[in-house]
């Protein structure tokens, strides 16, 4: 009975996870459904192993291997990795505890509240990264970053070059920058001109 309502516990969590947390923010549903999926069987597998003789080392070691052949099968985001391992400790939290315990229940807790607080859009919202590929062969960095800059207008943090083409004449790099507040306003005042012009228009 006590397991059952480990189960319970864990499929309400699980279901916080990835309905309520994880798919209103980046709307995947193969991946909400992945998580729900992988949290079910490691918590059938945590069952199972919990009351054989089979050593948990054997059983967090098939966790693993079962992992990093799914995570190498799909390009995800990093962020999104983090929800399969909440998903993998949820389910084992559940699976190995053998019941509702207060250590399980908070520790079960602190794992859906800190991806819900870390993952929320108002949490670093300003900051981005792009891959851009830029129509001209840049070897001069300083030129690079200020074009870059004000292709994206905002404050360039990180720049990495991973190409620059002279046959072709292209440049490709990694940005990471934080979106300029006035850039966003101007922005943001351009496009209500231009659906104001559009409504006119008609």
């Amino acid at each position: 009975m006590e397991q059952l309502a480990a189960v319970g516990l864990d499929l309400v969590a699980i279901a916080i996870l990835a309905f309520a947390v994880y798919f209103p923010r980046h709307r995947r549903r193969d991946l909400a459904v992945a998580f729900v999926g992988i949290n079910v069987g490691v918590l059938a597998v945590s069952i199972v192993l919990g009351s054989t003789t089979v050593g948990a080392g054997l059983g967090l070691g098939l966790f693993g291997v079962l992992s990093i052949i799914r995570l190498r099968s799909s390009e995800i985001e990093q962020s999104e990795i983090a929800y399969f391992f909440a998903a993998l400790a949820l389910g084992l939290i559940a699976g190995l505890s053998g019941g509702v315990t207060w250590l399980g229940i908070v520790l079960m807790a602190l794992i859906v509240i800190a991806l819900a607080l870390i993952d929320s859009p108002a949490l670093f919202r300003r900051y981005r990264e792009q891959r851009l590929t830029l129509d001209r062969a840049y070897t001069d960095e300083d030129a690079l970053r200020a074009v870059v800059g004000e292709t994206l207008g905002g404050r360039i943090h990180v720049l990495h070059v991973r190409e620059v083409n002279l046959v072709s004449d292209t440049t490709v790099v990694d940005v990471r920058y934080a979106v300029d507040k006035n850039a966003r306003r101007d922005a943001a005042a351009a496009d209500s001109r231009t659906l104001t012009q559009i409504g006119a228009g008609r």
